[in-house]
């Protein structure tokens, strides 16, 4: 059967000698693998195809829920620019390695794609990718069931108001006078917990540009990283590059 679908490469691996297999984050098909015959060849007119983070339309021949194989594309967006600068490929692989993980074949991914899109089109437009990164993380979490309550404490079943804890066990946010039940809740300052809030309410199509304060961001990082490490766990390559990108000072 012939497919073609609009589509974003969060995913690539060589196959072969002259093959690669891409793997695409679709807007109406989940995840889906297509073989790209000859992409490695120097003259390939589908090499560009292959690259990490090209948006466009793929057509391919498909049987049943086994792999496709490329018969054509077209490119929207090659995000080269992304690729070219080490942090924001850094944040864009992050991104895809998100989208890998919590998507899987056949499921229905159109929220998945169009975050992923607006991340990519937010990073090329100047968007601070920091703070773009710990919203897409808040998204993949409440996609995946795990987004945290963060207006009731969860342990008095209170509003809470001002510097609170954020305790990702519990899934929630712990007012200062329950801290004890959790030890290991992340503090949190009344901004960042004000800027977690709007991240659990808001899309990344409709963020804007913002300015936060370093400080503030390494709380939110803290938090989030607490919340990921609980629900999602750590073993991702990308983040662990990032990381080490951040610690030797690439994001200044």
């Amino acid at each position: 059967m012939l497919y073609r679908l609009e589509g974003i490469v969060i995913r690539a691996m060589d196959y072969g000698e002259t093959n690669k297999i891409i793997t695409l984050c679709t807007q109406t098909h989940g995840k889906i693998g297509v073989l790209v015959r000859g992409a490695k060849k120097v003259k390939s007119r589908h090499a560009s195809l292959t690259e990490p983070f090209t948006y466009g339309v793929f057509s391919f021949f498909r049987g049943g829920s086994g792999l496709g194989t490329l018969n054509d594309g077209e490119i929207y967006e090659s995000n080269h620019k992304l690729r070219e600068d080490l942090m924001l490929a850094a944040y864009g692989a992050y991104a895809c390695e998100l989208i890998d993980r919590g998507l899987h074949d056949e499921d229905t991914g159109n929220f998945w794609f169009e975050q992923l899109l607006a991340f990519l089109n937010g990073m090329r437009e100047g968007k601070d990718p920091e703070v773009m990164m710990r919203l897409f993380e808040m998204k993949m979490l409440q996609a995946a069931g795990y987004g945290p309550e963060l207006d009731i404490c969860s342990a008095s079943q209170r509003p809470v108001e001002g510097d609170a804890f954020i305790s990702p066990r519990l899934g929630g946010v712990l007012s200062v006078p329950f801290r004890a039940a959790d030890p290991y809740a992340v503090h949190v300052s009344a901004r960042a917990l004000s800027l977690l809030r709007v991240f659990a309410k808001l899309d990344l199509r409709r963020l804007g540009n913002v300015d936060v304060k370093p400080e503030t961001k390494l709380e939110l990082k803290n938090v989030m990283e607490a919340l990921m490490r609980e629900h999602v766990g750590t073993n991702f390559k990308s983040k662990r590059f990032l990381d080490q990108l951040e610690n030797y000072g690439f994001d200044k």
